[in-house]
């Protein structure tokens, strides 16, 4: 795989080759790969894949002909386009 590095921007360049190695599939390939998996462990593994597949598929064409609601939007960060942060309260001081 190759990307090309434009005007000694070597940042944009690893953007870039991140997100085409991560739309291949590399990285999940990597993480499967990296310890031995058994055969029955496999099939066991893409067995459930397929099951959940099924089913989200299932789900999707269920919400299509309206049996099942809408998933409701998710609220997001107006600032930068993600959900928002969850703040704890801080808790009240032991009296001792």
């Amino acid at each position: 795989m190759q990307v090309l590095v434009r005007d000694n921007n070597v940042d944009q360049a690893m953007r870039v080759l991140k997100k085409r190695m991560a739309r291949e599939g590399i990285f999940r390939e990597m993480k499967m790969r990296k310890f031995y998996e058994k055969p029955s462990e496999k099939r066991v593994r893409e067995k459930a894949e397929a099951v959940r597949r099924t089913r989200k598929i299932a789900r999707k064409k269920a919400q299509r002909d309206g049996l099942l609601p809408k998933p409701k939007p998710r609220v997001r960060d107006e600032k930068f386009g993600r959900p928002p942060r969850q703040t704890l309260e801080p808790s009240p001081a032991k009296q001792e």
